[in-house]
């Protein structure tokens, strides 16, 4: 996974990208993708701790 860094501020648009996730509730890992939730017409709330590699 390549690093990027970018400013975003209150209104701009947050540009497409993947990430790999736990998922409990299967008991394993998968992979999110902000444009297949745009493309589903669905809400979504981002947060992330910085530093920490702890499961939230």
């Amino acid at each position: 996974m390549s690093e990027q860094c970018c400013c975003l501020s209150v209104g701009a648009a947050v540009p497409d990208f993947k990430i790999e996730t736990y998922e409990p509730a299967r008991g394993g890992f998968g992979e999110f993708s902000l444009g297949s939730l745009k493309k589903k017409k669905k809400w979504g709330v981002l947060f992330f701790y910085p530093a920490d590699f702890t499961f939230v």
